[in-house]
């Protein structure tokens, strides 16, 4: 859970169709949450102050920790790949919503971790999951190219210990005992991923049979789940339709200069762009 690379804070605009937005809408208004992995507290801050939760928040890293402590209600420091981990939280607590978003594919053993997240639901409460899918065309592009390309970031980012397809995303939560209640996709055409360099180099008859995988576009899924004996009906994530990206003016910006910029170039562009933004959402 711990990495500099994961440091950053970014914003979070409610409306977006992104995996975080998505997080916090789906996580609802006036909670008592817990999130776990929560770093410097970007979906943290929306859970505390747009949609007005009580938050207790727990990370390895100590930098985020004291940037968490005027956000929540506590704040803890823990390492999920302990399995005592849950031990830091005081007076045996229970929560009506516990979040892990984009943390699970850290950790060694995430059925464990589920589990245990699971003990610490109160009696109608649930988890706000998010995990990259690695089901992604890019990534079976880089595969069929013979080269698992790892990045400082997204579906191949270097800290990854797990990587999850659409049916074995259900099956950890069928083996946690839990039930899929509401499942939401992050759909990203390929040439608006990381990726797109490489994709833009994939000859036109992989492409066209990678385009037969009706998951190939699926970037993240976001689940919320409860324990299998409580209300809600459950879903099959290998049953849900998927709706196809209509990119934003942004998504098409970037993949052009994707395609055109070098790396080193795009992402000094990048960061300036991601300082700048800092630097109004603090003056707003």
């Amino acid at each position: 859970m711990a990495s500099d690379r994961h440091k950053y804070e970014y914003r979070v605009a409610l409306d977006a169709d992104s995996g975080p937005a998505r997080v916090v809408r789906i996580v609802g208004e006036s909670k008592r949450v817990l999130e776990i992995g929560c770093g410097p507290g970007s979906i943290t801050k929306l859970l505390a102050g747009v949609s007005k939760c009580k938050v207790t928040a727990l990370d390895i890293d100590q930098e985020s920790i004291k940037k968490l402590a005027s956000i929540c209600e506590e704040v803890h420091q823990a390492d999920l790949n302990d399995a005592s981990w849950p031990k830091v939280l005081k007076n045996n607590q229970q929560f009506e919503v516990v979040v892990a978003a984009d943390v699970l594919e850290h950790v060694y053993e995430p059925l464990k971790v589920l589990k245990s997240i699971k003990e610490l639901l109160d009696k109608d409460g649930y988890m706000v999951i998010s995990l990259p899918h690695a089901g992604h065309s890019v990534v079976h592009a880089c595969l069929f190219d013979e080269d698992f390309e790892y990045l400082d970031f997204g579906l191949l980012d270097r800290t990854h210990i797990r990587f999850f397809g659409i049916k074995n995303i259900q099956k950890l939560f069928e083996d946690a005992g839990m039930k899929i209640v509401h499942a939401e996709f992050v759909v990203r055409n390929p040439e608006h991923t990381e990726f797109s360099k490489r994709w833009a180099k994939t000859s036109k008859e992989l492409r066209d049979a990678l385009a037969k995988n009706p998951f190939g576009l699926i970037y993240q899924v976001i689940v919320k789940a409860v324990p299998v004996g409580n209300a809600g009906e459950p879903i099959n994530l290998i049953e849900m339709a998927v709706i196809p990206q209509t990119p934003t003016f942004m998504d098409s910006t970037r993949a052009f200069l994707r395609l055109y910029l070098s790396d080193g170039i795009y992402k000094k562009l990048l960061k300036l762009y991601q300082l700048r933004h800092k630097y109004f959402v603090k003056k707003s």
